[in-house]
Order: C-alpha cells, then structure tokens, then sequence
C-alpha cells in the first residue's frame, strides 16, 4: 500500500517515492548543466555532491506530486503513482543508487559534510530496506493522514494558482482524482485482504471526512452562485477570483473554468469518493476494537521496526515503556511543586480536574474566541523572535505564521502541527493551531505548542535546515522523528531557561507537554506491545496528565493508526538534553548554548548516534583551541 505522506519522503532519500511524517516543500532542482558542470569538478566531495542533487532531480521527477510540494510546476496536472509495482521499482532505484555511489566515489577522498551525506544515504536505504515488507501494514484511510482527507488538504494547501495555466493544471488534477482515490482504494482493499484492517473507530471519521468532500455545489446544491460550494469547489472559485481581481483572465474565461471544475468534481471527485464510501462503509462491518500492531501478521516485527525507524534508536518496547513510566512520576513531582506555589489544595488528579474544567484557561468556542487564540498565539511567537539573538547564532530567512487547521479537516486533524515554508519565499512556515473544540485548546499550553510548532521549534529546526548552503537537498528536506520532534520538545524547555513561563499557571502548561509526552512513552507501547485496549489506553492519560478528555481521545486514535510516532519526541529530547549537559560540564565556562545550538542544528536532521559524534566532536575541537 502507497500513501501520498509516506510517498513523499522517499524522494528526500535518494527513492523516487517512499517514506513519513508530514514535510512539504524544496527549491526547485538546479539546473541539469550546472550539475554536470559540478560532475567534472576536481574534488571528489564536489563531484558527489552534485551526484546526490542528480539523484534528487531524478526521483522528483518521477513524483508529480512532490514537485508541487517542491515548488516545481512540471507535472502540475497529475497525481503520484501509489501501486505496489512502483513500490518495488523505487526501491530497486535506492538499490541502484547506492551500488552507483560506492562504485563511483572514494569515501576516503571526502570531506567531513560529505562523509555525512555519504553516512545518511547509506542509514536511508538501510531503513527503507527494513520497512518494505511491511508496506502495507499502514492505513491507507485513517482519520490522521489518509487519502480522503489528503487529497483536498494537497489541492487547497500545495496547489498554488498563479496564471491560467495552473488553474487549469487545478482542474485536470480533479479529472484525475477519480484514478488516484481509486488506486488508494485498491491499496486499502488489498491490506484488508491481508489482515491489515483499520479499527472500527476509524470508520466514522474517515466516511465522515469522505462526505464533507462531495457535500455542497456542485454535488449537494445547484447554488453555483458561491453560497453553497462544496470545499474544493470553495478554494478554487477563490484561486480563480483571485486571478480574475488581478486582471490575469477576464470575465468570460473565469465562468468556463468555475463550469469546466464543476464537472470535473461530478464527473471525477464525486464517483471517486462514492466508490471510496461505498468500500469504506461495507470495511466497517468487520472491523474490530483491536487496536494494536500486534493484531497484524508479523505484528510484533512490524512494532519494533517502527520503534527503530521513528526513535532512530535500538531501545526496546519494554525499555521504552518503562522510560515513560519513570518520567511521568518525575514530571508530576514537578507538578505538585506548581500546586503549592498557587495554593491549590487537594490531590494532583484534583488539580488535574481543575485544570481541565476552570473556565479561566478556556476561550469561547466562537469565531471571536478562535480569533483571540490566534492573536494570541502570534504574540507569543513574535515576542521569542526577539529573544533568540540571546541563545541562538543563526536565524530562518524564512517568515512564519499562525493558522486553523480548515473546517474541512479539522475535526479528524491532530490538535496542532507545522507546515513548512516554500524556500522561493512564496508560502511562508505554517504553525496549525486546531480550534474545532476550544476545550482541546487550554490558554495554558499556549505558550508551549506555539514555541513546539513555531519558534523556536520546528520553524528553526526545519526553516533553517532547508536554507543550509554546500549539502545536498536531500538532507535539507528529510527527516528524522526523533531529531525533529525531539528539538521540537526540547524548544518547549528552552524558553523555560530564558525567563518564559513566568506565570506559574503557563509553567504547568509547559510541564502538561511535556508529561504527555512522557507518557506518549507508556500508551504507545502499552498499545503496540502491551495490548492495551484504546478505552485502558485513554484512561492513563487521564489519570496521569491533565489534558482534556477530548485530546486523550484523538491523542490515543492517532498513536493506534501511526504506531511509534508518539515515542520519538521524549527520546530525542532527552538526548538533546543529555548532550547539552554533557557538553556544558565538560566545557565549563567555554560553553556556549548558542554554540551548541548551531551544532545540533548545522546538519540538518540526522539520527541520535550522529547527533551525539557531532556534539562530541565540538567538545574536542573546543578543548584544543
């Protein structure tokens, strides 16, 4: 089974289509004679980096999909190809690629930076070697990343209308949805076949999600007026009124394209998602409450795959499990010391209830109130904008800002996440706040998600990565779980040192992350491993964080349906952490956090075993200067 979001990593390691966690854009490749030119250049360092930027052509070149991502706009009326033969020639690719780099190039001959890029090609085809036996054990449909939701989520968010040309790529990717919805679901039919089912909670949010797409013009109202437009109806009357204000078409040609896109949603994007109902809805029969990896064939394999993949570690399920359990008990600790400090009387889960119900932490679930968490929250990221010169040498070029998630996604989308900014300038970094429930959204964790997801979270960490100048653009755009969202934890302590939080009731906020986080640890394994069910699951974090009863829910459905994730972001930033001090105890006075911070950040993201090479090597080098 080939997913879109997965599909999209592989590009950013040498494959044409494989891979992850929620990316989004690149430079366009140079220029085929520049790398050529580059090819014939003297060091060997030189010649395999330009080697690497040809690979990374090649492989976007074969998906449509992610040169839209990418700010490319060849192929910019098609969709990806996600059929398990594809599957097999982009690895067979990887393979390829990697015989051609050993054979090609002399290790020994290369710098530093590309003995690195050398390390991370090899470390990539190692994994996606380990994981592709287990390619369809992923939910092609599911409430957090799936095809249904994708698709209008890639049309609205990625597929940018500048000229007329693009508004007609627009509408031959609707003509094209009928093919690729329906390859998805082939893909989702064939994993079933396999014993790959999704759980039945699943079902009411991916058909849900599948309706909210083909409800309104031109499917459910004959309104072509505006009033009434369906979702992607809505976003690309607005590209092309946008067009039309700018004198770019006139009149006459803004009509035929709104007509012509009215028919490609009846005739395309409507039986597309019929079909993917009518499958759906009949999978929903069987499905069951079992919610683990360990019900899939090879299921325990498959878990500490993911584990390795998502934690870039060797820790087992047993080790994790009680890491969680071990730095819940510490981070409560920390919170009865809150608890005395504001005088709240009673017991910490009595604190917890308080914390979850006291109107004052709460805004309305208004228009107004979703306005003011906005406003709120951008703030909070202008006013760290001013303070990083304190412990940062290097800043994002890019800008970043503060968006809800769209009503047509929101109520099957994680609580927060990031988008990445388009390196031509065009689209800047996203922080996606998720406001469909205000009671999900407590005013004293906003300090903490808006430093997670923007500054100077994943903003620094993955603005900056893309700008790096001298390494190839694969490492500038792929990831690693545990190194993104471990800097991302870590950024939610970092403030903590720079005087934020001040307010006692914002410090438990930040404690609140990272518990849950912490206990991430503990309901991941205890799911995948374990055989928790989703109601024990739910009831943990109930019982040991003070988030709200709706976040334990989506939370526990989102760690079923991506297993392992949810462990990567206390690892790393425990490692992150542990680095640090080690760095500072043996560097004493000569320790310099914003040092340190280009160290962790020079490379890009790369693995924790590296990560650590790379601190250590600091160290030295700051000792014998």
């Amino acid at each position: 089974m080939r997913q879109t979001s997965t599909a999209i990593a592989g590009i950013l390691l040498l494959a044409a289509c494989n891979g992850t966690h929620m990316a989004e854009t690149a430079p366009a490749p140079a220029a085929q004679e520049i790398v050529q030119e580059a090819l014939e250049t003297e060091t060997e360092s030189e010649r395999l980096n330009a080697w690497f930027e040809q690979k990374f052509q090649e492989a976007a070149a074969r998906s449509p999909m992610m040169q839209t991502y990418l700010g490319i706009k060849t192929d910019y009326d098609k969709w990806d190809d996600v059929s398990d033969a594809r599957a097999f020639e982009d690895l067979e690719i990887q393979r390829q690629n990697i015989a051609e780099m050993k054979s090609n190039f002399d290790y020994d001959k290369l710098d530093d930076q590309a003995k690195l890029s050398w390390r991370l090609a090899e470390y990539e085809f190692s994994r996606e070697q380990a994981a592709f036996p287990y390619r369809h054990h992923s939910y092609t449909f599911n409430q957090m990343f799936g095809a249904q939701s994708g698709i209008p989520a890639f049309l609205v968010n990625q597929h940018r209308v500048a000229s007329l040309s693009d508004a007609e790529a627009y509408i031959s990717r609707l003509e094209g949805v009928h093919d690729y919805l329906g390859q998805n679901v082939e893909n989702a039919k064939y994993s079933v076949s396999q014993g790959i089912q999704p759980p039945a909670f699943v079902y009411p949010y991916v058909l849900g999600d599948s309706q909210g797409v083909i409800t309104g013009y031109p499917f459910t109202s004959d309104a072509a007026d505006g009033s009434e437009d369906s979702p992607l109806m809505e976003d690309f009357r607005g590209k092309v009124q946008a067009l039309l204000d700018k004198n770019d078409i006139d009149a006459e040609t803004a009509s035929d394209l709104l007509d012509r896109a009215a028919v490609a949603l009846k005739t395309s994007v409507g039986p597309a998602y019929e079909n993917a109902i009518a499958v759906l809805t009949e999978q929903a029969k069987t499905a069951s409450t079992d919610d683990g990896a360990w019900k899939f064939p090879d299921g325990e394999a498959y878990y500490a795959m993911r584990l390795k993949q998502m934690t870039t570690t060797d820790k087992s399920a047993a080790e994790i499990h009680q890491l969680g359990l071990d730095e819940v008990a510490r981070i409560q600790d920390e919170m009865r010391g809150i608890m005395q400090q504001v005088g709240f009387e009673g017991s910490l889960q009595d604190f917890f209830e308080f914390m979850r119900n006291d109107e004052q932490f709460y805004l309305p679930n208004t228009d107004e109130g979703r306005a003011e968490y906005l406003s709120e929250a951008t703030e909070i990221i202008d006013g760290m904008k001013a303070d990083l010169p304190s412990v940062f040498n290097t800043f994002p070029k890019a800008d970043m800002i503060v968006k809800a998630v769209e009503p047509f996604r929101e109520k099957s989308a994680g609580k927060a996440f990031y988008s990445r900014p388009a390196p031509d300038g065009s689209r800047p970094g996203i922080y996606y706040a998720n406001l469909y429930r205000m009671q999900d959204m407590p005013t004293y964790q906003m300090q903490a998600l808006a430093f997670h997801e923007g500054i100077p979270g994943h903003h620094m960490q993955i603005a900056i990565a893309q700008e790096l100048e001298g390494i190839p653009s694969f490492r500038k755009f792929g990831g690693y779980t545990a190194f993104t969202e471990g800097w991302g934890l870590y950024s939610e302590l970092l403030p903590k040192e720079m005087g934020y939080y001040s307010d006692p009731y914002d410090d438990f906020g930040r404690l609140a992350m990272e518990i849950w986080r912490a206990a991430r640890l503990v309901v991941d394994t205890g799911i995948h491993d374990k055989k928790w069910t989703r109601e024990q699951a739910i009831q943990y974090l109930m019982d040991n964080t003070p988030n709200p009863a709706g976040d334990a829910r989506k939370a526990i459905e989102r760690y079923i349906v991506m297993p392992g994730q949810a462990t990567a972001y206390k690892i790393g930033m425990l490692k992150i952490v542990e680095l640090r001090e080690h760095a500072r105890a043996e560097l004493g006075d000569r320790f310099d956090i914003r040092e340190f911070h280009d160290v962790v950040l020079k490379d890009g993201a790369v693995p924790l075993q590296i990560l650590e090479e790379n601190v250590d090597t600091w160290i030295d080098e700051k000792k014998d200067a």
